[in-house]
């Protein structure tokens, strides 16, 4: 019998909430809005489609949503999406600046991988069941973590480990990898993995796999998930309209470090100290709202606990860069 594997969406209805226009900088209800009519809305990363569907049910009948993902069980989810106004994209978000520039009213971006993607052992994403240790988003396209370990030098290792996983055993883990490819041939497995780390870091929080922060490091590694980030970030700043909304979930620091620090550069006047009568440089993005979940989403769905979504609207008239 095949295993079906679910998903609960973090922090659904605030998310659209606010992709929509429905709250203010508080992050609480704003007065109604209207949506604009024809207006193109972008779920940047579809997963198993829990958003996508809520806000296909709140648009009006001459609106789009547009989806992107990697994953070919995303896809297939996908396919069971009717709606007129919706289509799929076989892409990361980084191809969200493909989009005709000033064309999208709202982005929505949801990080991180689905608890499908987590919850199948063939996926390689976690060390609680065994599988191959593959970790890729897209498995089309790529070379899965086993065949990067292969040949992986120690110094790379090592900085992966500390810097994707924030770890400070990262070398006594890559080195515990290379000599464990010199003596025995590569490790294939995520269980294989798990032990090794295991057995390498003597010392670890209570509650917390020793094997979680490099596992976290070579999925961020292998997909390029921060520098995916940072140019969807940066598109944004081409295919939002005046007004548009952008909303950020993060599950880690490292995401939303970078979602925190590009909100922080573009949301304020840059003043040129060379030219002190110039106009300054109009401000980018107005910061409305950040929003972690309540004590009942935590309750219910653990998983969510680390989630922190941040909200920002497009400010400005359309600039040259956005003009077709």
């Amino acid at each position: 019998m095949e295993t079906t594997w679910t998903h609960t969406t973090v922090l659904l209805s605030e998310a659209v909430d606010a992709l929509l226009g429905a709250t203010d900088a508080a992050g609480d209800a704003a007065e109604a809005q209207p949506t604009p009519q024809a207006s193109v809305f972008v779920d940047a990363t579809f997963g198993r489609g829990g958003h996508s569907r809520l806000i296909l049910s709140r648009l009006p009948a001459d609106a789009r949503l547009i989806a992107f993902d990697k994953d070919l069980d995303a896809l297939a989810e996908a396919a069971t999406i009717t709606d007129p106004r919706f289509s799929i994209r076989h892409q990361g978000f980084s191809h969200l600046g493909e989009l005709p520039p000033a064309s999208v009213a709202g982005v929505l971006l949801d990080l991180g991988i689905s608890s499908p993607q987590v919850d199948n052992p063939a996926r390689g994403f976690s060390f609680r069941g065994e599988g191959p240790l593959d970790m890729r988003m897209d498995t089309t396209r790529g070379q899965s973590v086993a065949e990067w370990l292969a040949h992986a030098e120690l110094d790379e290792i090592l900085e992966v480990i500390r810097d994707f996983g924030e770890e400070r055993f990262a070398g006594a883990i890559a080195k515990a990898i290379v000599a464990r490819r010199q003596a025995r041939g590569p490790i294939s497995t995520t269980t294989e993995l798990a032990q090794l780390v295991a057995d390498a870091v003597k010392t670890r929080e209570p509650g917390k796999d020793p094997a979680t922060r490099t596992f976290q490091a070579f999925r961020i590694f292998i997909n390029a998930e921060l520098e995916e980030l940072q140019q969807a970030l940066a598109a944004t700043l081409r295919v939002l309209q005046p007004g548009g909304r952008l909303v950020v979930i993060s599950f880690h620091s490292l995401e939303d470090r970078i979602v925190k620090q590009f909100l922080t550069k573009h949301s304020r006047e840059v003043f040129d100290r060379r030219a002190p009568f110039a106009a300054p440089q109009v401000m980018q993005f107005k910061v409305l709202a950040r929003v972690k979940p309540g004590a009942a989403e935590v309750a219910a769905n653990p998983r969510s606990r680390s989630a922190i979504m941040r909200v920002a609207a497009r400010m400005g008239p359309v600039t040259a860069e956005q003009r077709p």
